[in-house]
């Protein structure tokens, strides 16, 4: 059986608990944290309400009054859930391919639409077409959602174009694409955000009225491609 990998388990309230697995952002990590995520979600925890995955932690939010009826005597929920939850990764013996395929995004990166691309192309000295072309020359892993609905945190741009985030929020159009740190992403709906912004895309990311409404899922890869103005009008 292989190693476990090295993790803390934590309670953040009365009814979750974290699975930790190191602040860092590694696919390596984030596929055992997603392939968890998969199996307890296919085979639920007794009392289990929910999983939310994240880079390289996995929260379990369960039903504290149902479980107190389960567990034994002198034993917490916290200390039943998460035996039960070490107990499921140690059985988990190979880490599962959760990733869902290819999914290629297109992008239009005229100012109009990417308001901060000239200006991240000076700070880096490099042109705005040579940023464009290292965005788009590779696949990103979706490592997690969250912040918005269907907001997707992806990794890991090139160095030559990873920048800090801005001091202050500005609005953010839905469907802008950005970079911050190491990470990119795309704005599913209009908020305040602090990404800087390259671009934007047409595809439409969350749609309360499907049946599912969030396009994109962690562990999906996706890819960048370039189009023109014309192009976004009438995608």
């Amino acid at each position: 059986m292989p190693e476990m990998p090295k993790h803390t388990i934590f309670p953040i309230s009365d009814s979750a608990l974290t699975i930790d697995f190191g602040n860092t952002i590694e696919e390596s990590i984030n596929l055992k944290v997603l392939s968890l995520f998969h199996a307890i979600t296919a085979n639920p925890l007794a009392g289990m309400i929910e999983a939310v995955p994240a880079y390289s932690s996995l929260t379990v939010y369960y039903d504290l009054f149902f479980l107190k009826k389960q567990v034994l005597p002198g034993q917490t929920v916290y200390d039943w859930v998460a035996a039960q939850l070490l107990q499921r990764l140690n059985t988990d013996e190979e880490k599962k391919d959760v990733s869902t395929g290819l999914v290629t995004i297109p992008v239009c990166y005229e100012k109009e639409f990417g308001p901060d691309i000239e200006f991240l192309a000076r700070k880096k000295n490099i042109s705005v077409d040579e940023l464009i072309s290292i965005h788009t020359s590779r696949q990103y892993r979706i490592y997690m959602l969250g912040f918005l609905p269907g907001f997707t945190y992806m990794g890991e741009v090139d160095d030559k174009i990873a920048t800090a985030r801005k001091h202050q929020p500005v609005t953010v159009a839905a469907g802008s694409v950005g970079i911050a740190g190491k990470q990119t992403g795309i704005y599913p709906l209009a908020s305040p955000g602090g990404w800087q912004i390259i671009g934007r895309t047409p595809v439409k990311l969350f749609n309360a009225e499907k049946e599912s409404p969030v396009l994109l899922k962690a562990g999906d890869r996706i890819q960048f491609t370039s189009i023109s103005k014309n192009e976004f009008e009438n995608y």
